[in-house]
């Protein structure tokens, strides 16, 4: 016979679980998309399109 479910805790354990994901998503977003690394890609792709617009613009 097959095992009982119990709908009541398996509802809460999901609801606690998705409480504790959407509670650490902010920090984890901040870390990851706020590393050096990606500031300082940012920085060196924003320095090339600003060259590449000058080249441009001085060639036209």
């Amino acid at each position: 016979m097959p095992h009982k479910t119990r709908p009541m805790a398996a509802l809460l354990v999901f609801t606690g679980l998705n409480a504790v994901l959407v509670s650490t998503i902010t920090p984890v977003y901040d870390f990851v998309c706020f590393l050096p690394y990606w500031e300082r890609r940012r920085e060196r792709l924003r320095k090339e399109r600003e060259a590449a617009s000058t080249k441009d613009f001085a060639s036209s």
